[in-house]
């Protein structure tokens, strides 16, 4: 047995990682052997005397990088969740090191040959729908990548490739240090205003950085509130502007010097491959396909946003001044004043509210609510030794028995990556046997005795865990067809369609109970609750949807080069008539969705595409009558199961019908400028 826990196979029944065992030194070993081993199993599919066919290529493809995956999902699993020193050491010297192992599969011209004479001959293969959809696929993915390009453009797409690499673990590990580096400490008298569960959660903050008092960190789950209770304007203003600064301080960690850069190489990547720009590139494989259509759905929900804000400004500042502003708000203001004001029109009271969204409450009816939809029961595993020791596991079983392992890792800690994901630690599949998936879902909720959520941190909750499904229940044959392998405009649509049963005023009357008496949540405040769900959603989609709409503008920019980050932002922002009281979700120079890595780059809107359809997919589970509707929660399970051996939006009408549009999204926003645009 080797002393290296990714050179042995994992303890039965279930195969988690035996994290008692690894450490981070075990990982750039397993790392360079994966590799290895990886490039000896595409060697002998490429040499392989027999003419090409799909089991002897596609399906040996589908078998080959086994330990190399298992590496890495541990390995990005621990950076993100753990985030120490030694492992972005890891980070960046492996960045290169697997783009140039990446780059030399995918643009290997033998490779590319086997796969494209199948490609060619498809009709005549006898392929079943999965099977032969698992050819185009990876076709494609072969042609995104370059394979069929000259000597010369490979060579620059496989240096593009690297470079890029390099620049997205940069840039990353620059906005964890801002985040792990900022803190604003408070005495007594600065906590005016502040609930005892905000006041707990910045005493824990402080505790966890090593000091006394209270402490303010870069943790969305503790900055919102802060900044929606805190009476303390000028407090507010610094932990603010503090939390839109991540990532642009000048110096080392500064992400405005990399951005240039990383928009330059993707607009030469995509013109190599004949593109105009990275966002038609990226597009031309999505639901949406072109940006004319996501424009026209940013455009129409820009429009009526707006329209709301405006209002709620008006009314923010009748609020604000009570406190002696009357001129403006600022951005700081906003979420203070409109607390206020929900508090006044709808008496909901945060404070009031929390204390009945206790975390393992909440996590106990996501899981409720998988069972009535889907059959699914949930099992604490104790005593598996897991990373951390706030981390959970439970078993999930079915009535035909075991289906995978669900892990949790709720809380914000130092050197965490910010915000919630979903992330799988080894994906279903059953080509040469069944493989139960093992899921893992991050939160970073303020820790706290007993750690107590916002209602919109119960919807983040639900949000990951309707991912966690999708990985959960797919019931596919190939390991790149499992789960949340489907296009990156459909991905959001399980996670979000799930977020509705939250407020389902059955699972509230069940799960939402105070945590000191354990009475449930009044049936009046329910019912305040949910009058109140459209309220300040004017705010809300301003803040995502300049996020998106920046996004857009910096992938199809004519010349990156000449880029001053901060100058574009404030005219694209200007342009679209952007609220001065209201900041974009995400500035460049933290916005880790596009530039720590490509996966939403030129595609965040997908949030507001896959928003189309689970509002509209949820209204047939209103329009029956019965939210959990056996024969509806039927078919979607279909759409969770599928992974990506259909067509998503072949899928989704499956489930609905006929193919969604815009009015049950503005409708579900409380944003009623009507109009009808197609998805």
């Amino acid at each position: 047995m080797s002393s290296n826990p990714f050179s042995n196979p994992w303890a039965p029944p279930f195969g988690v990682p035996p994290y008692d065992l690894i450490r981070p030194a075990h990982l750039p070993d397993a790392i360079d052997r994966g590799m290895r081993e990886h490039n000896i199993e595409i060697a002998a599919i490429v040499n392989n005397a027999e003419p090409p066919s799909f089991v002897n290529t596609v399906e040996a493809l589908e078998r080959s990088g086994a330990l190399l995956e298992r590496a890495l999902n541990v390995f990005s699993n621990l950076l993100s969740s753990i985030g120490s020193d030694e492992l972005q050491a890891i980070e960046t010297e492996f960045a290169p090191k697997l783009s140039q192992h990446a780059s030399g599969i995918s643009l290997d011209p033998a490779l590319f040959g086997r796969v494209d004479m199948l490609y060619r001959q498809r009709a005549a293969l006898g392929l079943d729908a999965p099977s032969l959809r698992l050819l185009e696929r990876h076709h494609l993915g072969f042609i995104r990548a370059g394979a069929h390009l000259g000597a010369a453009d490979k060579l620059r797409m496989a240096a593009i490739s690297e470079r890029l690499a390099v620049l997205h673990a940069e840039f990353g590990q620059n906005v964890v240090h801002d985040e792990r580096e900022w803190h604003l400490p408070l005495v007594a008298a600065d906590l005016d205003g502040l609930p005892d569960f905000v006041r707990e959660g910045a005493q824990n903050a402080a505790r966890a950085r090593g000091h006394d008092g209270y402490t303010i960190t870069l943790s969305r789950s503790l900055i919102e509130p802060f900044l929606t209770f805190s009476r303390r304007r000028d407090l507010r203003q610094i932990a603010y502007l503090a939390f839109i600064a991540r990532g642009e301080h000048t110096g080392p960690h500064d992400n405005r010097r990399l951005i240039p850069e990383i928009l330059v190489l993707r607009a030469e990547r995509a013109r190599l491959l004949g593109f105009k720009d990275y966002a038609a590139f990226r597009l031309a494989d999505t639901m949406a396909a072109t940006q004319d259509n996501v424009e026209r759905l940013t455009g129409a929900v820009w429009s009526a946003a707006r329209h709301a804000a405006a209002a709620e400004r008006d009314r923010l500042l009748l609020a604000a001044s009570a406190d002696g502003i009357n001129d403006r708000l600022e951005p700081w203001d906003w979420r203070h004043y409109a607390e206020r004001v929900r508090l006044s029109e709808y008496a909901i009271d945060e404070a009031e509210l929390k204390p009945y969204f206790v975390l393992e409450n909440i996590q106990q009816a996501a899981f409720d609510t998988a069972n009535r939809l889907f059959g699914l029961s949930f099992h604490a595993m104790e005593g598996l030794p897991l990373y951390h020791p706030d981390v959970r596991a439970w078993e999930v079983r079915d009535a035909d028995g075991h289906v995978g392992v669900f892990i949790a890792d709720n809380y914000a800690r130092p050197g965490k990556r910010s915000g919630a994901w979903m992330s799988s630690l080894r994906d279903q599949q059953s080509l040469d046997g069944p493989v139960s998936p093992i899921i893992l879902n991050n939160n970073n909720f303020s820790q706290g005795t007993p750690t107590l959520l916002s209602f919109d941190d119960a919807g983040t909750l639900f949000h990951e865990f309707g991912h966690a499904l999708h990985g959960l229940l797919s019931r596919v044959r190939y390991p790149s067809q499992s789960g949340t392998s489907v296009r990156r405009d459909f991905v959001e649509f399980p996670s979000q369609i799930y977020e509705h049963w939250l407020a389902v005023p059955e699972t509230l009357r069940r799960f939402a109970r105070h945590h000191q008496t354990g009475t449930p949540i009044p049936d009046a405040l329910i019912q305040r609750l949910l009058a109140a769900r459209t309220f300040n959603q004017g705010f809300a989609t301003i803040e995502y949807t300049a996020s998106a709409i920046l996004d857009m503008a910096l992938h199809t920019h004519p010349d990156p080069a000449t880029l001053d980050v901060a100058a574009f932002e404030r005219e694209v922002l200007d342009r679209i008539g952007m609220p001065a009281e209201i900041g974009a979700r995400h500035r460049p120079a933290h916005f880790q969705h596009l530039f720590a890595g490509a996966g939403y780059a030129a595609g965040y809107y997908s949030y507001l595409w896959a928003e189309v359809l689970d509002a509209d997919g949820f209204g047939v589970f209103q329009a029956a009558g019965d939210p959990f509707d056996p024969a509806l929660a039927a078919r979607l399970r279909r759409i969770l199961e599928s992974g990506d051996t259909e067509d998503p939006m072949a899928l989704y009408v499956a489930f609905r019908g006929e193919q969604p549009g815009i009015d049950a999204l503005l409708r579900h926003r409380g944003l009623t400028r009507m109009t009808t645009v197609g998805c």
